[in-house]
């Protein structure tokens, strides 16, 4: 029996994972296994948000958020983690100060970075699994990619609308991603939360699901779900599709890695539900902020904390991390923000 120090209380950790260690899915040993167990969830917004506030509260050891944008108020409808007082703070950040309060018992990391061909094996390379809360197909396409080459489960999942789907990826064992979807659809192609709005129940419920998934895959029980499942929390229909293996995959078949193949250049990606635009520069090097700063509070207004500078000047507000990638919100089109970011920062 372990006690955990926090200020002046102490608090038992048998006790606190009480009610999960006397289910016979899980048990001490269970209990102990989860407490050694290291996660990353990429995406922290609706579906992200929920995991890690699940997963940081049945006591994973270890648990990295990746996310690259900030609090937003149209976020606060279904982000569970997040409050006003977060709003212009990077969700990675933010959500990590809720989770420490949650739970001292675990080791918390936020990454604020966009993922990237560059940099997701390094992001997945040290972890047992992978979470997908992200809000684009990129993103799930690299994260197959990265998660086939190196052999690490990762688990599925999407809600849009009043409808949500998750499916587990284990290497190996199950069909991948480009099983069923072989290549990245086009642009405009699928549903948003933009275009097609989003109830917060049902981020709540694949959230929900990929968290225990992800449990029984950590404590490698045999009966984690092998189909794709689809619900709708509106209507209450539910279906369990079972999705064959493409014997000519790409990715998993082939060890093709197309995505993890990309050409660096420098990325402009639309926000889903903003008018924000997000630019990450070919090569990432370490901006000064305090030269920046020297430079920009002539023409407009600025602020500097450890992880972002912020810059508002006319209609249009710049938000700039130390590895160069920035989001730019007012700007009407890909040109105008990649503009405002040459004249403001240099490409």
């Amino acid at each position: 029996m372990i006690p955990i120090e926090k200020k002046d209380r102490i608090y038992d950790r048998d006790e606190r994972y009480s009610r999960q260690i006397i289910l016979k899915e899980i048990g001490k040993k269970g209990q102990r296994k989860l407490f050694n167990s290291r996660v990353v969830i990429i995406g922290c917004g609706a579906l992200g948000s929920t995991i890690a506030n699940n997963l940081v509260r049945i006591g994973i050891g270890f648990v990295r958020i990746v996310d690259r944008d900030l609090v937003e108020l149209s976020n606060l409808q279904r982000q569970n983690l997040y409050d006003e007082r977060d709003i212009g703070l990077p969700k990675a950040s933010a959500a990590t100060d809720k989770l420490r309060c949650i739970n001292a018992d675990v080791e918390i990391e936020a990454v604020i970075e966009d993922v990237t061909a560059k940099n997701i094996e390094k992001i997945i390379g040290d972890m047992d699994i992978v979470l997908d809360g992200t809000d684009n197909m990129l993103t799930r396409f690299l994260i197959n990619d990265a998660c086939i080459k190196h052999d690490i489960p990762w688990i599925y999942g999407g809600a849009v609308g009043t409808q949500g789907m998750s499916m587990n990826i284990l290497p190996s064992k199950t069909p991948c991603f480009r099983c069923i979807l072989p290549n990245l659809p086009k642009a405009g192609s699928l549903p948003t939360c933009d275009t097609l709005g989003v109830l917060n129940s049902i981020p709540t419920v694949i959230a929900s699901i990929e968290t225990t998934e992800a449990i029984k895959i950590l404590l490698d029980k045999n009966n984690f779900n092998r189909h794709l499942i689809v619900y709708d929390i509106w209507t209450h229909e539910f279906h369990s599709k079972n999705i064959k293996k493409n014997e000519s995959c790409e990715c998993c078949v082939k060890h093709n890695f197309q995505f993890l193949k990309s050409e660096l250049k420098t990325s402009i990606i639309k926000l889903c539900g903003t008018d924000g635009f997000q630019i990450t520069p070919a090569s990432s090097n370490k901006i000064s902020f305090k030269e920046l700063k020297q430079e920009l509070e002539s023409i407009g207004e600025v602020s500097i904390d450890e992880v972002l500078l912020k810059f508002k000047i006319k209609n249009y507000e710049i938000n700039i991390f130390r590895n160069g990638r920035a989001i730019i919100y007012g700007a009407e089109d890909e040109k105008t923000a990649k503009s405002l970011y040459a004249r403001y920062i240099g490409l």
